[in-house]
């Protein structure tokens, strides 16, 4: 660190460890009880205890977020962020601070950011090497390592919280909302990306998928499914596989038929779902 020390955005933070309020104390979060995390040069910190990752590097592969970050800076997935702007501004109250968790490479984080400038944005992943790659993004944003299940974030600290094709952990997203508050989760449909599906498998099952029913910590106050088509080229086609799931997947012969085509049409569906938590 130079002499002259970056404020990182803090506020709301909380250790990991001991869930004492952090501060910046110099190039480092400090809590009440000492525990220290290094602010990174990159301007992010890491808020993953050893004891609450479950492999060595957990979340996406600095390959898998390279390809994302490719696509969608190319827009084609500006649709559903702003889908999800549109479910942020209609929050009662408006969106002072909210949680974008699961946020990768920074993609729907950023934006967010832009069209909320004076919110407190925090984007977290469980990922640091995401996180790593979100922090150039915009340094307003508080960038931290965390896991979905435990965010080291105060409670009732957030108006919102963003589920972008990321984990739903009810309980805690209910935990850091403030009374009133929402989350806005986008999660695949039945139909998404059937096209590449029926490429990459031998064998495509009827999946109907629909967002599971609150557990009782939120309430569902809307949910629609949105679709859309998209051409794509093949270097697009190929980032598209590199950044999801279904490249761990994919069999080599299957692999090379993608690398075959030179233009494919896209079905696009996604929930677009609105829970909120009661009010006490």
């Amino acid at each position: 660190m130079t002499n002259s020390i970056r404020q990182f955005p803090c506020e709301g933070l909380i250790c990991p460890i001991c869930g004492e309020p952090l501060l910046q104390n110099g190039g480092s979060l400090l809590c009440g009880r000492n525990h220290s995390y290094d602010i990174a040069r990159q301007g992010y910190v890491n808020l993953l205890p050893v004891q609450q990752k479950h492999s060595l590097a957990p979340g996406d592969t600095p390959e898998m977020l390279a390809a994302r970050r490719a696509f969608l800076d190319e827009g084609h997935y500006s649709a559903i962020r702003n889908d999800v702007i549109r479910a942020l501004d209609g929050i009662p109250g408006g969106v002072k601070a909210m949680a974008d968790v699961g946020c990768g490479e920074g993609y729907y984080t950023a934006g967010f950011q832009r069209i909320f400038p004076q919110a407190r944005v925090i984007g977290a992943d469980i990922s640091k090497a995401a996180v790593r790659m979100a922090a150039s993004c915009d340094r307003n944003i508080c960038w931290i390592t965390a896991t979905a299940s435990r965010l080291p974030v105060k409670d009732g600290f957030v108006d919102a919280v963003t589920a972008m094709f990321s984990l739903l952990c009810e309980e805690e997203f209910s935990r850091i909302l403030r009374p009133g508050g929402r989350v806005i989760e986008v999660t695949a449909g039945t139909r998404h990306l059937i096209e590449l599906k029926r490429i990459i498998y031998d064998d495509v099952f009827a999946q109907h998928k629909c967002p599971k029913a609150p557990a009782g910590f939120l309430r569902e106050i809307g949910c629609e499914l949105r679709r859309f088509t998209m051409t794509l080229d093949g270097r697009q086609l190929r980032n598209l596989l590199l950044m999801t799931p279904h490249t761990l997947r994919v069999r080599p012969e299957n692999r090379a038929r993608i690398e075959g085509i030179d233009s494919l049409e896209l079905t696009v569906e996604y929930f677009l779902r609105v829970l909120e938590r009661a009010e006490n």
